[in-house]
């Protein structure tokens, strides 16, 4: 069974992270940090919302894939990939903001947990539900 909707969550997570790889890049040349964040708050930021993203997003990516693998219906496969990609774009936005909460980390965290405990409990449903 060929993946058909994986991809396209896996392209928007490829996008996500190209962006911020550059945002970093970008910060790293404009303040002459060449390793660590130097102690500024925006390299910080932008070096954890990088690292939040690669922390979270390759597993939501594999509950997406092993959801749809499985066979289950194409709106939870859906429905995972939307909340991953919608999580991980907001949490970045919302840490580039504050290094407190703010509304966007907050969301994307929410977010991403959801995806979390959707895939896992579709993953579930389809490994004990046959």
């Amino acid at each position: 069974m060929p993946l058909t909707i994986t991809p396209l969550y896996a392209a928007l997570a490829a996008v996500i992270l190209l962006v911020l790889m550059f945002r970093v890049i970008r910060l790293r040349r404009s303040l002459s940090v060449g390793l660590g964040t130097g102690g500024h708050s925006a390299l910080e930021r932008a070096v954890r919302g990088h690292g939040n993203f690669t922390e979270y997003t390759p597993l939501g990516l594999i509950l997406v894939a092993s959801a749809e693998l499985s066979g289950a219906a194409g709106h939870w496969v859906h429905a995972i990939g939307i909340l991953l990609i919608v999580g991980r774009v907001l949490h970045p936005w919302g840490l580039a903001q504050s290094s407190g909460a703010s509304i966007g980390r907050v969301s994307g965290i929410l977010l991403t947990a959801a995806a979390l405990l959707l895939g896992t409990g579709v993953n579930l449903f389809q490994f004990f539900g046959r």
